[in-house]
């Protein structure tokens, strides 16, 4: 029987040069009104592999169309990604440490094409690599002071969301997503999971029964 990962850790230096460069790349992407957001060719490429996590300020990306964070050494995105309202085409591939999503990422309504390296993914179905047991290990973002849910946006009470995984068709690919509720209610209104996962929202550990490989 595999293991059951844990999430890995974000370890981002925020007084990096790399940082620091990044934060002013995406000022100039919103404030220019442009269609791409590539980070690799904004601050370099020796210095985008030192960025483990993408800045809440991509929230300000409103124009951009396409997400190119090919070959990244990401380990997480911020659920703020769910406020680029213009996206279109995601693509993440061969940055094998990005293992799962934001839930917000579904609020990318225009989101119609995605590259992502799909055997790195906790479930997918080559593999159905366990996910992350969330009983044991809460997930938090990096740097985030206060959690929102990810259904009715409120805010949750330090150290009491409640968290699940859910795995969703998304633009092209099915993607295991983390969805931050404050009750029952918003619970209840998680969408349906894609066929061939595990059919509704969980808190991983080897226990949760997944379908066969493919």
């Amino acid at each position: 029987m595999n293991r059951v990962p844990k999430v890995k850790k974000v370890v981002q230096d925020q007084n990096s040069e790399a940082w620091k460069k990044l934060c002013l790349y995406i000022d100039e992407v919103a404030e220019g009104g442009y269609e791409e957001f590539e980070p690799r060719k904004g601050i370099g490429s020796e210095l985008f592999q030192l960025i483990e996590t993408l800045p809440k300020s991509i929230a300000k990306l409103k124009k951009v169309k396409k997400m190119m964070l090919y070959g990244s050494h990401l380990k997480q995105i911020p659920p703020e990604i769910g406020e680029m309202e213009s996206l279109e085409e995601f693509i993440p591939y061969t940055s094998y440490n990005l293992m799962w999503f934001p839930y917000e990422i579904i609020y990318c309504k225009n989101l119609k094409s995605s590259t992502v390296s799909t055997r790195a993914l906790y479930g997918n179905y080559k593999f159905r690599t366990h996910f992350p047991n969330l009983y044991q290990r809460p997930l938090r973002y990096y740097d985030f002071e206060i959690v929102k849910c990810s259904i009715c946006k409120n805010e949750i009470p330090e150290n009491e969301p409640d968290q699940y995984w859910i795995s969703l068709s998304i633009a092209t690919d099915v993607l295991p997503l983390l969805v931050n509720v404050c009750s029952e209610s918003c619970k209840a209104k998680i969408p349906q999971p894609s066929e061939l996962y595990v059919q509704f929202p969980h808190k991983g550990g080897e226990f949760i029964k997944q379908p066969p490989k493919y």
